[in-house]
């Protein structure tokens, strides 16, 4: 376009007063306010302005003149202001086979939970009020007293991360000391940080012993010093050792650490109460003689975002009366939702923690919704197929571990896959994962609640233009579009 042409058209931009004149702008206004609309037409005259510079075109313009160019940009504005209205965090459909995911917030909770969390924060709670005597309580009273019943520990506590309640124990048992680890347990979690680095934080002497392969029980024996306060197993959560290894048990080392007069500290990371996973449970941990044990809530106990820790009570009394643990508390929204995630578990319903739910899925029930969402995709025109597929844990948890799972395979690869994270209509983004320039639809990790939803999505995405109407069939595994 010649720059003359292109000036021309840059003085008929319509002004953003002009575009919020519009009759659609007035109707929309009454709606959702003239703060979000005048946003949404910044946007839209910007983003014009923006593609006239680069040689792009406005809008396909009916005449010439302000108002033509005004309307012409209608259909802008209004998709600006469903983008004003859309939040930064949102729901998603994870069909990426990656159950704990922790871009996708991990574990998703149980209605048990979600529905502790409605009630204490729509109004006032007994967050730090004790309601039999009127005076100041703890906010950890309600899920010590569940994490002691359920783990055997003499007391509890929790924070705001599995990190926050490593960080908190070594700064609190360990400062100005040293503490002895394997080196082959010295490993990286989430976002980069290492084990090394939160020990150093927490001011305490790193003397590590072993091998990255075979550490034994003398290694141990041989690193303890004057100033050794901490003997400190980290339980391989994230990552494995295979091969030629050798590895000192928790309850050699309990006994290596109560003869010198040391504590025996125990980091099992993901965690778990319930043997069911085939991990190492938290109670495990405390009948082999752990003097303290920290682990996550949003992991495989499938709970809220915590860390939780459990063990002699003279030590964690340490913890809780370190300055460190009101920078780590937790919100009450947290401490409703853990507790009633734990009287799942006390209440012996824990088949009812979406989670559990999800790693201990039969395979045949899983092929089910794979055969579901195949046939309403087929039904609507969507050329796809089933496929077998392995899912995994995921969140730092059982990496060794595979789920059987299915997956509907569909062409399209990253470009079906970004507008399937990013739809322009009200459908719900859907991460999904790419296998040789395919996108693979994981079904293990989706909710069978959610595959009417997952079908508009990639209808949607598919037909590149707005919501496709998908009605699934109770029972009956068709649909029509």
């Amino acid at each position: 376009m010649e720059d003359s042409a292109k000036n021309q058209l840059l003085r008929q931009l319509p002004s953003v007063a002009e575009l919020l004149a519009e009759p659609t702008a007035r109707a929309l206004s009454v709606r959702h306010g003239p703060a979000v609309l005048a946003r949404a037409a910044r946007r839209t005259v910007a983003a014009a302005r923006e593609r006239l510079l680069t040689g792009g075109a406005v809008a396909p313009a009916s005449g010439p003149g302000v108002p033509a160019l005004a309307s012409a940009l209608g259909a802008e504005f209004v998709e600006a202001v469903a983008a004003e209205l859309v939040p930064g965090l949102r729901r998603v459909i994870n069909a990426s086979g990656v159950v704990l995911h922790t871009n996708l917030g991990r574990a998703p909770l149980a209605a048990p939970a979600i529905e502790a969390m409605r009630q204490v924060t729509e109004g006032y709670s007994n967050l730090e009020l004790d309601l039999a005597t009127g005076e100041r309580g703890s906010r950890h009273a309600a899920l010590a007293a569940l994490l002691c019943e359920l783990t055997c520990a003499e007391a509890a506590l929790v924070v705001n991360n599995c990190a926050g309640a490593v960080l908190l124990t070594l700064a609190a048992l360990g400062q100005g000391h040293g503490a002895v680890v394997s080196r082959g347990e010295l490993l990286e979690i989430g976002g980069g940080f290492r084990i090394p680095d939160v020990m150093a934080q927490s001011g305490v002497s790193l003397r590590e012993v072993g091998t990255t392969n075979k550490t034994r029980l003398a290694d141990y024996a041989t690193a303890i010093a004057p100033d050794t306060a901490l003997l400190v197993k980290v339980h391989r959560a994230n990552f494995a050792q295979l091969g030629f290894t050798e590895d000192v048990s928790a309850r050699e080392l309990a006994a290596l650490a109560h003869g010198r007069q040391l504590t025996f500290y125990e980091d099992l990371g993901s965690g778990s109460l319930t043997p069911a996973l085939g991990e190492r449970t938290v109670q495990a941990a405390v009948a082999d003689g752990a003097d303290v044990v920290t682990f996550s809530g949003d992991k495989l106990l499938g709970g809220p975002q915590a860390g939780l820790v459990v063990g002699k009570a003279a030590l964690v009394a340490k913890l809780a009366a370190h300055p460190l643990l009101r920078a780590l508390r937790i919100d009450k929204a947290t401490a409703a939702a853990l507790e009633a995630t734990l009287r799942l578990y006390r209440d012996g319903r824990q088949a009812e923690i979406p989670a559990l739910q999800i790693l201990l899925e039969a395979e045949a029930t899983v092929a089910e919704r794979a055969a579901t969402l195949h046939a309403a995709l087929v039904a609507a025109g969507v050329t796809c197929r089933v496929v077998p597929a392995l899912a995994r844990v995921g969140g730092g948890s059982l990496p060794l571990r595979e789920l059987p799972s299915r997956a509907v395979v569909l062409a399209g690869g990253a470009v079906l896959a970004a507008a399937l994270r990013q739809p322009r209509g009200p459908e719900t983004p859907v991460v999904a994962r790419l296998a040789d320039g395919q996108l693979w639809l994981d079904v293990r990790a989706v909710h069978p609640s959610q595959l009417d939803e997952l079908a508009c999505a990639v209808l949607a995405a598919v037909r590149g233009q707005g919501r496709a109407v998908v009605a699934l069939h109770a029972g009956a595994g068709d649909a029509h579009a």
